[in-house]
């Protein structure tokens, strides 16, 4: 089904069309440019925040019934390790993962009682279209951000997601970070 986290028609047109949600995996984010705080792009700040804030907000808050009605719903909202580890020209892309972090601990405080888990999976480098659309699609510079190493793929993310959806009932896992071996930080 067609989604844009960013816009609200979108959502609630998406929402109306399921009839039933177990497990909902927030996993639209985004990172653009490098400016520092001193050179921001406020338009660069203000889509981030759309996209990584807003828009785990709007879906979240519009499958949240049905994920309740489900009697065992799952959220898994993907922030990244951005949430917890600042970067020189991260600022942007860092401030946004914070928010997200932290509006996914709220959900899980006040989804207490209700029969919906919460987890945080917070992903280091992942090797995907990610630092190509950073870049502005200048791919020379997005290869060069995984020279030398073994980044994460797609697949090792969503292995976390299956793991983490698969727990019995009872169990909440609140919070993974997964780095590549070559990635401390």
């Amino acid at each position: 089904l067609p989604l844009d986290v960013t816009d609200e028609d979108s959502v609630a047109a998406f929402a109306a069309r399921i009839d039933r949600c177990d497990l909902l995996v927030n996993n639209a984010g985004g990172a653009f440019g490098l400016a520092s705080v001193a050179e921001a792009d406020l338009d660069d700040w203000q889509r981030m925040y759309d996209v990584n804030v807003l828009g785990t907000v709007r879906v979240t808050k519009a499958l949240l019934p049905l994920l309740i009605a489900s009697g065992n719903g799952q959220i898994v909202t993907i922030a990244s390790i951005a949430a917890h580890e600042p970067y020189k020209g991260g600022a942007g892309y860092n401030a946004a993962k914070h928010a997200e972090a932290a509006l996914t601990r709220v959900l899980r405080l006040e989804l207490l009682g209700q029969p919906v888990r919460v987890c945080e999976i917070d992903p280091g480098m992942v090797e995907t279209e990610f630092s190509l659309v950073r870049f502005g699609g200048d791919s020379e510079r997005a290869e060069a951000v995984y020279r030398g190493m073994t980044p994460l793929t797609a697949e090792d993310v969503a292995e976390s997601v299956a793991w983490v959806a698969t727990r019995p009932a009872h169990v909440n896992v609140d919070r993974i970070a997964i780095t590549p071996r070559d990635q401390a930080a």
